[in-house]
């Protein structure tokens, strides 16, 4: 059921989604053309143990070499080769065969990695120029390898592969940074449909808090007009019937009753409405002692037999428990259907000319303008 409300988020906020991805493509199609291509040159190495004749005669006997492959397996020795590589000293002796200054390649960049479990450097040279950055990563390995040969002869630096100019930058690569941008869009999109679904559910529910009175459970006074105005425009040519309520019985107890008392009396016939009302029935406060409702789709004909039924279970007194009383509400109820040229105001005024009959009107508690 999560699933298919989150899908359903989605769809709702399709507009969201494709308008962040359209922005993310975009965007890394117009850093692609900005931003200067940069090319990797990458040159390998490979310690090895020196040849025996290398050796002095007196240090030779039958376990020299695999001595030698013993130490070079322990990876101290191969990151020392890799720190040397790596030095300052290195680089500035590169530049120096190359003819350049270190303002020259300010625009460069060079790292050393030794490839895992093996005893071969990896070394790669990044920056705007192809033909330059294949010559820097082989100066550097020139240099590392002239100078480790004059600190130890029993292992042997040298090349593995040298650098070649590379042919094709390593970024920016648009199509694939524009599927990237697209795959990002896709998850930036979803994630900001489902925040804006959530605040404009946070923002609707506020918004209803507002409209509607939190004891009961029905429309403000000041919202219900607008319920009704929304109506007519929407539906035309439908028929509908609005009624008030009157609870005649509190009149008199108004203004002495517990606040409390007042407002169980309200939830009990805010509860009779629903019961007796349909799911797309509005139910609303009209006065002190009055609820309205509006009936869509409904005729004066239909409504009063709705609002008879109401009568009826509002007619039976109320219990008010720890109040120790019995409410009689004694209502009475004016309605007023509308047609093609009715404005809501005029079924306002004729549902209250209605309650005004109905209460002098002996033996019938409802009485329907109509038309």
């Amino acid at each position: 059921m999560e699933i298919s409300l989150f899908f359903q988020t989605l769809i709702r906020g399709w507009w969201i989604i494709l308008l962040t991805v359209l922005f993310a493509l975009a965007a890394s199609l117009g850093a692609s053309y900005m931003i200067a291509p940069q090319f990797e040159a990458i040159s390998r190495f490979i310690l090895s143990p020196s040849p025996l004749s290398a050796y002095p005669a007196e240090e030779l006997n039958p376990n020299t070499l695999l001595q030698s492959i013993d130490t070079i397996n322990n990876q101290m020795v191969v990151n020392t080769y890799a720190e040397v590589m790596r030095s300052n000293l290195t680089y500035v002796n590169a530049l120096d065969l190359l003819q350049l200054q270190v303002d020259d390649l300010m625009d460069y960049s060079y790292e050393v990695v030794v490839l895992p479990n093996s005893s071969v450097l990896e070394l790669s040279v990044e920056g705007p120029d192809p033909e330059l950055t294949a010559k820097l990563a082989n100066s550097i390995g020139y240099e590392t390898i002239a100078y480790t040969r004059g600190l130890n002869q029993l292992f042997n630096l040298d090349f593995l592969d040298t650098a070649l100019p590379p042919t094709e930058p390593i970024r920016p690569q648009p199509l694939r940074d524009a599927f990237l941008a697209g795959v990002f869009g896709l998850i930036a999109g979803g994630i900001l449909a489902v925040l804006n679904d959530q605040l404009r559910f946070s923002w609707d529910r506020f918004r209803q808090n507002l409209r509607v009175d939190a004891s009961t459970g029905v429309y403000h006074r000041k919202f219900f007009p607008e319920v009704v105005e929304n109506e007519l425009v929407e539906n035309p040519d439908s028929v509908l019937t609005i009624g008030i309520m009157e609870l005649s019985g509190i009149r008199d107890i108004f203004d002495t009753f517990p606040a409390g008392g007042l407002q169980r009396i309200f939830q009990r016939v805010a509860d009779i409405l629903r019961k007796e009302l349909r799911g797309n029935d509005v139910i609303g406060l009209w006065d002190d002692i009055s609820f309205i409702v509006m009936l869509p789709n409904t005729t004066g004909l239909a409504a009063t037999r709705i609002f008879e039924r109401i009568s009826e279970a509002l007619c039976e007194p109320m219990d008010l428990g720890q109040y120790g009383t019995m409410s009689d509400l004694n209502s009475y109820i004016g309605g007023a259907e509308s047609y093609y040229d009715t404005t809501a105001q005029e079924l306002f005024e004729k549902a209250s000319e209605s309650v005004n009959q109905a209460r002098h009107s002996s033996g019938n508690p409802v009485h329907i303008w109509k038309k």
